[in-house]
């Protein structure tokens, strides 16, 4: 069984059309990048996803469940976990009331503890800053905390959008080895990366998009080089 199948999916935005029979699977425990340039429709694809936008077109089924259509809180609930790009926290909250109403809304009230404890074991800055409003804190400390809160509770899958947008490469090192060790405990990946190398060398697949439409879809080693010529123009897309 899959992790997640994108069916041929699209998607639109109105009476513009972003996806075009996206197809693509994530397997059980496994890792994959979803790569293109900027307005290729990664972030379309992760917002289908997760049920933040629906689909036009196809299916998504998500560990053997059609969640086509579904409300975003019903994928969420079927253990879907996405990390839109962006912060996505309560300012007027400190960081541990950040953490503590998302880990009670995801692992209930007697793990709040210990994913505290590995929330700031993982990310330390968040534990120095505990009592600090989430609002005040730095670009790249709103982005940690916003991970942290998905991270150190993993789901089934985990979408994360443009994980090191506004990270210093040291603070980019942690999150991903949290993303390494939460894969290896069986949480299935699917990354929107402009980091290209730095997904690639986590992925174990890839998916290339190109204005709204799948370009490559294969083992990561091959897909940095397929990447590389689409963004050099050298590979049109499929009519």
């Amino acid at each position: 069984m899959t992790a997640l199948e994108v069916d041929h999916v699209d998607a639109a935005y109105g009476p513009y059309r972003a996806l075009f029979g996206v197809s693509f699977a994530v397997p059980d425990g496994g890792a994959v990048a979803l790569l293109g340039p900027n307005g290729a429709g990664k972030s379309t694809v992760a917002r289908v996803v997760s049920g933040l936008l629906p689909a036009t077109a196809g299916r998504v089924v998500v560990d053997g469940t059609d969640v086509t259509g579904w409300p975003a809180y019903r994928v969420a609930r079927a253990g879907v976990a996405h990390v839109p790009e962006g912060r996505g926290i309560f300012a007027e909250l400190t960081v541990e009331e950040n953490l503590v109403v998302a880990f009670r809304q995801r692992a209930g009230r007697r793990a709040v503890a210990g994913a505290l404890a590995r929330a700031y074991d993982a990310f330390p800055v968040l534990g120095e800053r505990r009592r600090q409003r989430g609002g005040t804190l730095s670009g790249g400390q709103q982005r940690l905390l916003s991970l942290a809160k998905v991270l150190v509770v993993p789901p089934k899958l985990l979408i994360a959008d443009e994980l090191s947008l506004g990270l210093s490469p040291a603070v980019v090192d942690a999150v991903y080895e949290q993303l390494r060790l939460i894969n290896q405990q069986g949480t299935a990946l699917l990354i929107v990366e402009q980091q290209v190398d730095r997904v690639l060398a986590l992925a174990h697949g890839a998916v290339v998009l190109e204005h709204g439409t799948v370009t490559f879809d294969g083992p990561a080693a091959e897909a940095l080089a397929a990447a590389e010529l689409l963004l050099a123009g050298e590979i049109p897309p499929p009519s």
